[in-house]
């Protein structure tokens, strides 16, 4: 892991910039204190692997380190300051074309969003091995954000004990039927409206996955409307579980 800047912020926070090979990341801390004992971490992911520049998920992982957490991100391949192949920007194109159409059916989702998940989950792991190799980080691990790929790193990572999902994005079926194996305590944060999302499919989810303690939270409006105070209910589910 190669650090490429680091600065702290008004809040405290000390936000750096690391590449991993291939990987530009993001590494969120509380802070420098070299006294105190290493912090858990989290890590945070925007569905589909929007980059990890964007602003609602740069917000809550300060927010989060502000809190007392370690948090990173990674921009997935072909995704934020990663270059994307000529197939790449095929299959983007295609399924763009496919939802303004009103053509995106469960094969045109399966066929982008499944590759996604395969090809983030190995970067995902390897970061993480890196990650826990640095001072002032240990485990627990927990995670956050992107469904599909959260399934597919707490079925193949023993190192994360806690999950956050949100609902809003579709999961592919061998994500689905992979949340049978899941046993680790999970939070679920559905909008009911979601305009993306059919509620019914989330709920079909929830059902399917198989923790013993796993929570729903519903919320009243679309996509980006999840309250903020869920953050903060986020707080008390990995201070449960985490510290």
């Amino acid at each position: 892991m190669h650090l490429t800047s680091e600065q702290r912020l008004d809040d405290g926070v000390v936000e750096r910039e690391f590449t991993l090979g291939e990987i530009p990341g993001t590494l969120w801390t509380p802070g420098p204190d070299t006294s105190a004992a290493p912090v858990p971490l989290i890590l945070m992911a925007h569905n589909n692997g929007l980059p990890k520049a964007q602003s609602r998920l740069v917000a809550r992982a300060r927010h989060t380190a502000a809190a007392g957490y370690a948090v990173a991100s990674i921009d997935a391949a072909g995704c934020g300051d990663r270059p994307r192949s000529d197939a790449d920007e095929r299959a983007r194109a295609d399924f763009r074309r496919a939802v303004q159409a009103g053509e995106a059916d469960e094969g045109v989702f399966e066929a982008f969003v499944g590759p996604l998940v395969e090809q983030a989950a190995p970067d995902w792991r390897t970061t993480l091995d890196a990650l826990l190799a640095l001072p002032g980080i240990g485990g627990p691990v927990g995670y956050s954000g992107w469904t599909a790929l959260g399934i597919r790193l707490a079925v193949a990572e023993p190192r994360i004990a806690a999950a956050g999902f949100f609902a809003g994005g579709y999961v592919p079926r061998a994500q689905r039927e992979e949340a049978r194996r899941l046993s680790i305590p999970l939070l679920f944060l559905l909008q009911w409206d979601d305009e993306g999302n059919p509620r019914q499919r989330a709920l079909d989810l929830f059902d399917a996955f198989g923790s013993r303690e796993k929570t729903l939270h519903a919320n009243l409006g679309g996509h980006t409307g999840t309250p903020w105070f869920e953050l903060e209910d986020g707080f008390r589910f990995y201070d449960r579980h985490l510290t």
